[in-house]
């Protein structure tokens, strides 16, 4: 692994370092992260540590918003049926349920579709327009998807019916014919901050419905929780809007009024404990996300609406099972995976199309996020059928995944997506030339040194930096994850207290205590067992993120080893 460390600040960065500490009273190590992230002016910087429902852009200024919301008011005053279309993943479940707890709150007629995965396929598709003309609505509202569905929208539009879109995924050369496209990606949009999930953006429709109809701004603002777990689970960048709207839904969520979300949280295991975005996406986000991979998502939706205590716990359990089925199912398909990769030419291939029948499309996406991160090269994984295969990509930092899938485009039937993530179908006959389309493509676009691993170091400290102090100061620059990553620090010509010592089972994990004659600190290396055999008595350089590990009412300090040098 390739170790970036942060360069060291110049005149001006050291002026800002020094600026910080005087205005903030902060010490020099959480001054000089908040000058080296960009937040290097006291405002900047106050902004950061303090996100404020003030600092999110009004509604208004997303594309289309008010005709979106004209055409609502315009169907709740004619007592017109609403269907609320979904995705049937995290996001598009509580995108849909926001809109449902809204919208039956005003009295609207809605009903909520989320197609079923395996036999109805992603997007906004005929499933979803049949599910329209049954239930008889004269509106539909797609959040999630929609925004590449140009056939069945011509079909919604052929049968009377108006559709609103509202969604983040990349638009096509041509987009559907619709009463408003509410996509802040779309070419003509100038929105600053295109980056939200589809759960932000229905969360300012909502906002801007409420608006409209006399209803109080808290109705919407008590689901800002739904809005954070959404955010977390679809991998959004956590800067700008998203890291409000992350920030502010976590402390919602600590005293959720959501009756399903309770339930959720103590099937889990995570009622009464402190909220994290890691929580959210590690532990909550997959239990929600299973009902959509192998079972029915709208059991999802159910759960979120639900007012009935019984019914919610019984949902959540449900949830509980499924996640456990597709742990399951994660694991055979990652065994199989990895020896599919195992047989590649790994000289000649920078882009990895693995295919095979039996697999299930609920779970290769996960499986394609470990093959990228055990290779380091963008991979789709494609689920072979009767009729077409089913495909879910995953990909490096280096690598635009969608822009690779463009120049592919004559040979899927379809595909969809972003940067870092994508779903495609494809014919069973055409997978082999898609694989060598894809790895020509990737092989075009990366070079050797881009499928290193690289280890982003914000700081080098001296391991008497790593105090209780620092790391509940760290809080404050939460929630982790993508666009806002954990800090990691390196300590450099550390020796170890004692032996080496490996834990869990087979000993696949390392812990160690660390000193440098000023200070000790235990760490923990999840994974890095097998390198306990290779430290001997000669100090070490440690890259680790600063932790509290709890345990049996316990709880102490600890660095979370990233990676470690000899």
């Amino acid at each position: 692994m390739r170790w970036r460390i942060v360069d060291s600040e110049d005149d001006a960065t050291a002026a800002a370092i020094a600026a910080l500490g005087a205005e903030l009273r902060l010490p020099a190590v959480m001054c000089a992260l908040l000058a080296r992230r960009g937040h290097a002016t006291p405002e900047e910087a106050r902004r950061y540590l303090r996100p404020k429902f003030d600092q999110l852009l009004p509604p208004s200024r997303l594309p289309a918003l008010d005709d979106a919301v004209a055409r609502i008011a315009r169907a709740i005053a004619g007592g017109e049926k609403i269907l609320i279309h979904g995705d049937y993943d995290v996001d598009g479940i509580c995108s849909t349920t926001i809109l449902v707890r809204l919208l039956r709150r005003i009295g609207a007629r809605v009903t909520p579709f989320i197609p079923r995965r395996i036999e109805d396929g992603y997007d906004l598709s005929m499933a979803g327009v049949r599910a329209a003309v049954d239930a008889g609505a004269a509106l539909v509202i797609t959040v999630d998807c929609g925004t590449n569905a140009v056939s069945p929208a011509r079909a919604l539009r052929d049968a009377g019916i108006d559709l609103i879109i509202v969604d983040h995924h990349l638009p096509a050369a041509e987009t559907p014919a619709c009463v408003a496209l509410v996509n802040p990606k779309r070419a003509d949009a100038d929105y600053p901050d295109p980056d939200l999930a589809a759960a932000g953006l229905t969360f300012k429709l909502a906002l801007a419905i409420a608006a409209s109809q006399d209803v109080a701004e808290d109705e919407v603002l008590r689901m800002l929780d739904l809005v954070a777990l959404a955010t977390v689970a679809d991998i959004a960048p956590l800067r700008g809007e998203n890291r409000v709207l992350a920030r502010l839904g976590l402390k919602v969520m600590a005293q959720t009024e959501n009756v399903g979300l309770r339930a959720l949280l103590r099937a889990a295991g995570l009622e009464g404990r402190a909220l994290t975005a890691g929580r959210l996406g590690f532990v909550l986000a997959p239990r929600l996300n299973a009902a959509g991979r192998i079972g029915e998502a709208m059991r999802g939706v159910e759960l979120l609406t639900t007012d009935d205590p019984h019914r919610a716990m019984t949902i959540a359990r449900e949830c509980e099972e499924l996640n456990r089925k597709r742990q399951d199912l994660d694991q055979r398909t990652l065994e199989r995976a990895r020896a599919l990769a195992g047989r590649l030419d790994l000289d000649r291939t920078r882009g990895i199309v693995l295919a095979e029948a039996g697999w299930h499309p609920g779970v290769i996406g996960i499986v394609a996020s470990r093959i990228v991160e055990e290779f380091h090269r963008p991979a789709v994984l494609i689920a072979l059928g009767d009729d077409d295969g089913k495909g879910s990509g995953r990909s490096i930092p280096a690598f635009d995944l969608h822009a690779g899938l463009i120049e592919c485009g004559d040979l899927l039937v379809r595909f969809g997506g972003h940067r870092a993530a994508a779903g495609v179908t494809i014919s069973p006959e055409r997978v082999e030339a898609f694989a060598e389309r894809f790895n020509a493509v990737a092989s075009a676009r990366l070079a050797a040194d881009d499928l290193v691993p690289e280890l982003r170091v914000d700081l080098e400290i001296p391991l008497a930096a790593a105090t209780d102090e620092l790391e509940a100061l760290l809080r404050h620059l939460e929630p982790f994850g993508p666009g806002n990553p954990s800090p990691v620090f390196v300590a450099r010509q550390v020796h170890l207290s004692g032996a080496p010592r490996t834990v869990g089972k087979g000993g696949s994990h390392l812990k160690l205590r660390l000193s440098d004659g000023a200070a000790e600190l235990e760490a923990i290396g999840w994974g890095m067992g097998e390198q306990a055999s290779r430290l001997g008595a000669g100090p070490v350089d440690v890259a680790f993120r600063l932790e509290r590990d709890e345990y049996m009412g316990e709880s102490r300090l600890q660095a979370k080893l990233a990676d470690l040098r000899t």
